[in-house]
């Protein structure tokens, strides 16, 4: 085998089509683009969901709903993940720098408990928000739930 005689596979390289270079091509003309219309102008794009004029699904749809400006958001933790926190670290307050720190909670969220699992210890929990189920939890093992603003 020489450098010389290297050569691609058969049918592996194909010649590019020239379109619309003279009628002899094959391609000349409209350069394959059919008469007439937007698709056959140069710089022509679709726009997303563009049906050929047809009514488009976004606006054949009903509109429906709203979305309340005021909703307040908050992130659920439950207490078999505060438990597992408190495994970990053997804190006996988790407050929500806690929280933030170990990954549970973005500093910009707000955190409510919920009352899924169950403690094994006394803990003092400091939180936006708590459930009914979750506060008693807390509260029957001797803990302190704190609501912080």
């Amino acid at each position: 085998m020489k450098l010389d005689t290297l050569k691609p596979a058969t049918g592996s390289v194909k010649n590019n089509y020239r379109r619309g270079r003279g009628q002899g091509s094959g391609g000349g003309g409209t350069a394959t683009r059919g008469h007439k219309g937007a698709q056959s102008r140069s710089g022509y794009s679709a726009k997303r969901g563009f049906e050929g004029g047809q009514m488009p699904l976004q606006r054949r749809l009903p509109k429906f709903g709203f979305k309340n400006i005021n909703r307040v958001e908050y992130h659920g933790i439950n207490l078999d993940i505060i438990q597992k926190l408190i495994d970990k670290t053997n804190a006996t307050e988790v407050d929500f720098e806690t929280l933030v720190q170990n990954g549970l909670a973005n500093k910009n969220q707000l955190v409510k408990i919920l009352g899924r699992g169950e403690l094994k210890s006394k803990v003092e929990i400091k939180a936006h928000a708590f459930t009914a189920s979750a506060k008693k939890a807390i509260e029957d093992k001797g803990g302190n739930a704190t609501e912080i603003k």
